[in-house]
Order: structure tokens, then C-alpha cells, then sequence
């Protein structure tokens, strides 16, 4: 067995670095680093077995061992509750600094939801139901384990899709990514993302910066003309920077700046606010440009809010398969009751 369990973890390094160098913009690059994890535990537990009789013969390494697994046992249970206590207390933040909006609400809503369902939903498990509630209440927690997981996999991939090993990229192209202006002038998160572009500017100083926005509701100009000026001020020099002023959305920030692009098969960085890199990174592909993304730093407990809000995006983008998703978790619920 402890040959088996090598093998599938050999296996399970291999598929997780070839989706990684091949084009991590997917969920699977998730799900494969959890497999991955999974088969290291499984080796490791077939790797004990095989020495269980030397570690008896060892009290002290014995001691370790317990210790660890204590340990671990002891974070897998109080995760859960860190969550849910963090989760609340940032969306009180949230609030405080942001304001009292719908949108606001979503990092504190979720702390709710997820302590109903991990702590009175399974009390309402045991109450006497008909059979029609039976099913419902099967359907519900299947579909909500179903979209926690999502969620996890979703979160495990955007963090896999911001690590770089080396910021020179030998780019030709870099993509800012507008996020608003107010009158004339960028916003601090938007400044983040520009001056986050101008780094990787000294890092690849053969690319150009594309500054992607358009002009919105109480702008007095374009984003993409408000993000040249900030990045002229910061010392950018004018034919390093090109201006997309057109587009409404990430999706036409994207297709916009991409058709600016005169070189063929342009190396192209996009950069944005980290909570949003791998949505922007999933449209991309969806339009057929290759490119990594690089994420600006914002505040924790607005990245928090906004990752949930980026979930959303998400589930907006990829809404037909979830649909199939539910309807194969009715019929499994139908079937098994």
C-alpha cells in the first residue's frame, strides 16, 4: 500500500505542476493542489503504519508525533470558529469605515449564514419532518456543502494565481485595470493598482502601460486618462503609457486594451486589486488572451468583503453549470429519501 500511495502522490505533484506552468487560470489548479494535500496525508498515514513498531521503540519521537496530531486536530476544529468570529468582526469594519450599504453587508451576512449552518442546521436534523421536508432539508445541506467547497476551491485557486516566482516577465504589454476616479482625481485603491503597474514597469522596461477605464457616473474624465496623468506624476514617460478610455467593465477593460495591442502573440501582464486578479484572469481566458495577473494591496478588511463579492462575480459568470449542479443534488436527494 505505502508503494500505491507513492505512486498517486507522484502522480498528484505532477498533474498540480502541470496545470501551474500551463495555465493555472482555472478552479482545477485548486482542486489539484487539494488533491494533492490529500494523497501527502494518505502516504503519510501508510508511511506511520510502516513504522509504528520503530517509533514505539522511540518514546520521544512518539511524543512529537501525538503532539502534531493533537495540534492539527486542534486547528481543524477551531478554524471554523476563528472564521466565523473573524468574518464578523471585519464586516463591523466594514461597515464602520465603508458605510452602511447592501453591498457592504456581505462579509457579515456570510459570518451569520455559515454559523446557522454549522451550528443550528444539523439541531434540525433531528426534528420530525414529512417526507417532502426530509427532502428539502437533504437538497439544502448538500447544496450548501456543495457551494461552501465551491467557495474554498475558488479562494485556494485565486491565491495560487498570485504567486510569481520573479517579477520580470520579459512583458510587452501591461494592463491597469480602472477601478473609478472622483472628479479628475484616482482613488486610493486605484493608485495602488497604478503604482503597482509602474513596478512591474521597472521590472520589464521593454513593456507599455495600458491605463484600461472609461468615464462613469460623476467623472469629469476617463479612468484611463486619470490613470496617465497619476503615472506621468509618479515620472512614467508619456510614450510608455497608452490610454483605453472606452470600456464600462472588466470585460471590456480587457477586450478593449487587447485590441490596442499591435504585437502578435504579446506576452501581457494584467494588474488589479488582488481580491479581483483571478476573475479578471478567468475573462481573459475566456477571450482568448494569455497573460498572468499581478495583485495590488488594499485594506484586510475590505479585501474580505470584496473576495465574497468576487465570489458572486463568479457564480455570475458560470451560473449554467451550477444550475446542472443543483439539479443533480435534487435528484440525488429525491433518490435518497
Amino acid at each position: 500500500m505505502l508503494q500505491i500511495a507513492f505512486f498517486l502522490l507522484s502522480i498528484s505533484i505532477c498533474v498540480f505542476a502541470w496545470i501551474m506552468i500551463h495555465d493555472p487560470r482555472t478552479l482545477w489548479s485548486g482542486i489539484s493542489l487539494l488533491g494533492m494535500l490529500l494523497c501527502s496525508a494518505v502516504m503519510m498515514f501508510f508511511l506511520l503504519s510502516e513504522y509504528a513498531n520503530w517509533l514505539a521503540e522511540h518514546e520521544l519521537w512518539m511524543n512529537i508525533l501525538v503532539a502534531l496530531l493533537v495540534l492539527t486536530a486542534g486547528c481543524v476544529l477551531m478554524f471554523p470558529v476563528i472564521l466565523i468570529v473573524t468574518l464578523f468582526v471585519e464586516g463591523i469594519k466594514v461597515i464602520r469605515h465603508e458605510g452602511l450599504r447592501p453591498s457592504n453587508l456581505l462579509t457579515m451576512l456570510f459570518s451569520v449564514l455559515l454559523y446557522l449552518y454549522l451550528a443550528v442546521w444539523p439541531m434540525a436534523g433531528g426534528l420530525e419532518k414529512g417526507r417532502l421536508g426530509t427532502k428539502l432539508y437533504l437538497f439544502i445541506s448538500l447544496f450548501a456543502a456543495y457551494m461552501l467547497s465551491l467557495m474554498a476551491i475558488y479562494l485556494l485557486s485565486a491565491a495560487l494565481n498570485l504567486l510569481h516566482w520573479k517579477k520580470r516577465r520579459g512583458a510587452d504589454y501591461i494592463v491597469v485595470l480602472g477601478s473609478g476616479v472622483v472628479g479628475t482625481r484616482v482613488t486610493p485603491l486605484l493608485a495602488a493598482r497604478i503604482e503597482r503597474g509602474i513596478e512591474l514597469l521597472h521590472s520589464n522596461p521593454g513593456a507599455v502601460l495600458i491605463m484600461s477605464g472609461g468615464q462613469g457616473p460623476g467623472e469629469d474624465i476617463a479612468e484611463g486618462e486619470a490613470m496617465a496623468r497619476y503615472a506621468e506624476e509618479k515620472g512614467v514617460g508619456i510614450e510608455k503609457v497608452i490610454i483605453e478610455s472606452r470600456s464600462r467593465s472588466t470585460e471590456e477593460n480587457l477586450l478593449f486594451s487587447s485590441r490596442l495591442m499591435e504585437k502578435d502573440r504579446p506576452k501581457v501582464v494584467v494588474v488589479t486589486t488582488s481580491y479581483h486578479v483571478f476573475r479578471a484572469l478567468l475573462l481573459a481566458k475566456q477571450q482568448g488572451l494569455k497573460c498572468v495577473g499581478f495583485g495590488a494591496k488594499t485594506k484586510w478588511y475590505f479585501t474580505l468583503n470584496a473576495l465574497i463579492r468576487e465570489f458572486a462575480g463568479y457564480l455570475r459568470l458560470t451560473w449554467k453549470r451550477h444550475i446542472f449542479a443543483a439539479a443533480v443534488i435534487i435528484v440525488i436527494a429525491a433518490i435518497a429519501t
